[in-house]
């Protein structure tokens, strides 16, 4: 009996344990359940060809990919999105959990400025790492993040405002 091609085993037991945080980063990425698990398939399908190169190390090759993928999905997307004339109000009996709003909040930011705040907060990488993985300058992620934050905190001050009896 003939054993697993070289590499391909080592590719199935990086997926197997590292597809849920591939996902929970996908998921912030993304804001959708079901965009995130296309994300990171796709993510995983372009990383496969490379695998025996990366093998040792695969984390920020697969981080970056998954990174980059998903703003270029955002950006083929965002061309296909119809706008409406009135958005629909949440029922005043209903209120959004911090999840939620949350997720809302990081939605309105750009793919790049959500992408920093991922990478930084979730995923705990210093600027240097950020940088690489979105192939800009550290101080480009600087400057992401300064100004993503008051966007956020000005989207979540908002939210608390209006679920506010």
């Amino acid at each position: 009996m003939s054993g697993p091609e070289p590499g391909a085993g080592g590719f199935e037991e990086y997926v197997a344990a590292r597809r849920p945080a591939l996902l929970r980063t996908a998921y912030l990425l993304t804001g959708s359940h079901p965009d995130a698990e296309d994300l990171v398939q796709t993510t995983l399908l372009r990383v496969v060809p490379r695998w025996a190169r990366i093998c040792a190390d695969p984390d920020g090759y697969v981080r970056t990919v998954l990174v980059r993928e998903s703003v270029t999905r955002w950006r083929r997307r965002r061309w296909r999105e119809r706008s409406v004339g009135e958005v629909p109000e949440l029922p005043a009996t209903e209120t959004p959990s911090d999840r939620e709003t949350l997720r809302a909040a990081l939605a309105r930011l750009s793919p790049r400025q959500r992408a920093v705040l991922v990478l930084r907060y979730y995923e705990d990488l210093p600027d240097e790492r950020i940088g690489e993985v979105l192939g800009c300058r550290p101080a480009t992620v600087r400057s992401l993040l300064a100004r993503a934050m008051p966007l956020l905190r000005a989207s979540l001050t908002a939210a608390s405002e209006r679920s506010e009896p």
